[in-house]
């Protein structure tokens, strides 16, 4: 096993930027009734986003203490596909892409999993033995069962529960939006979440539109407790201030087909390419967009936060159009959006904590920064939330 920093398991864990777990105020971390008031935001009906689309909810007390990646070695440019008949300037102009990630051939999705993980424990100075919860987010597990996240708990010796969620490309948003609700509650201090995906395997090569979209990756944060703050009338508070979860069920615009129990895998489906990913990009393109718009507005709308008071904003990276004509029409500066895609191309559930990580270690992230996450895919589902780094 990779070495990681061990610590005293009595301790308290925190981080460089992390600010001690006492301060949420309960000795063991089993919050009150107290502790979890604030804004009213349940789930109910009163709680639709103005959109429609979804409900708004907001998990305070929570924080990114540490951040972590991990991308194959092997680059992949636009020139290297041009022996498979795709276009390099094509693929820029629709997509922005310049390069992409390919795991090698012994890589599984556990393996770049368990790289990102060791990152972001080793930033955190946090040991294996101290994490109690794993949340790993993929559509690339390395088997039907079990998880990737109970592979990767192995891997690390953690003592914790582990399971994998399923979102695509808005994997890892509802993955740590799932494991914010443990550490909010008390039920965990270390959530690992992590999005690691090997989508080159699921493309298929003779598919121009679509097989250079997709890139090899792996991205993972580490959330702990601090102290709730709700923030007063009219201003944001701590944690994630607000967020929105989503799904608009639809297999015909995303989907891999074969492999599952309504299509399971025989030779002719495998003939036919039924194992591959088919889309729909038309469709897609204009949904991602609209929903990434109502999305955004929903969150500040709902937080009464202004969108030029945004410090980060980062969006799944699928393509540049997509985030040009999502961010346009807020009064966001674009270079406050972090934009790695041109380098990493899609990596769907990684997406987001490898830009995120990425905007980390290059200084662009301060505690106290309001950062936008966005990730939206398949599903068709969509997670949104505004923080306070």
């Amino acid at each position: 096993m990779a070495s990681i920093p061990t610590s005293d398991p009595k301790r308290t864990p925190t981080s460089a930027n992390a600010s001690p777990s006492t301060e949420c105020g309960c000795e063991d971390l089993r919050c009150t009734a107290d502790t979890l008031s604030g804004p009213s935001l349940s789930g109910t009906a009163s709680n639709l986003s103005r959109s429609g689309r979804g409900r708004i909810s907001a998990c305070p007390g929570v924080q990114i203490a540490a951040t972590g990646s991990y991308a194959p070695d092997r680059i992949i440019t636009n020139e290297d596909l041009a022996a498979l008949g795709c276009d390099s300037d094509w693929i820029v102009q629709r997509t922005g892409i310049q390069q992409r990630r390919k795991a090698a051939d012994h890589e599984a999705t556990s393996d770049l999993a368990f790289r990102a993980a060791v990152d972001c424990l080793q930033s955190a100075g946090v040991s294996p033995s101290e994490v109690d919860l794993i949340v790993c987010a993929t559509i690339t597990p390395d088997f039907m069962t079990p998880s990737t996240a109970c592979l990767l708990q192995s891997r690390l010796g953690c003592v914790a529960p582990a399971f994998d969620v399923n979102a695509a490309c808005a994997g890892f948003m509802v993955g740590m939006v799932t494991a914010a609700q443990f550490v909010r509650t008390g039920a965990a201090r270390n959530a690992l979440v992590v999005g690691s995906e090997i989508m080159s395997r699921t493309v298929d090569a003779s598919d121009v539109k679509t097989y250079p979209l997709f890139g090899d990756g792996a991205g993972a944060a580490l959330l702990q407790p601090i102290k709730p703050d709700f923030g007063a009338e009219g201003q944001p508070g701590n944690g994630l201030i607000r967020f929105t979860l989503g799904s608009e069920g639809d297999p015909n615009a995303l989907c891999i087909p074969g492999g599952g129990s309504r299509e399971p895998l025989s030779a002719e489906t495998l003939a036919a390419g039924r194992q591959y990913l088919q889309m729909d990009g038309r469709s897609v393109f204009k949904w991602a967009v609209r929903i990434v718009e109502d999305s955004l507005n929903d969150v500040l709308s709902d937080s009464g936060v202004c969108a030029s008071d945004i410090d980060l904003v980062i969006l799944h990276q699928a393509n540049i159009r997509i985030l040009d004509a999502a961010i346009g029409h807020f009064a966001i500066p674009r270079e406050r959006m972090f934009v790695n895609l041109d380098r990493f191309g899609n990596t769907s559930a990684a997406s987001i904590p490898l830009a995120l990580d990425q905007a980390v270690k290059a200084g662009r992230l301060q505690r106290g920064n309001l950062v936008l996450l966005c990730g939206f895919g398949a599903g068709l589902s969509w997670g949104t939330t505004l923080l306070r780094w």
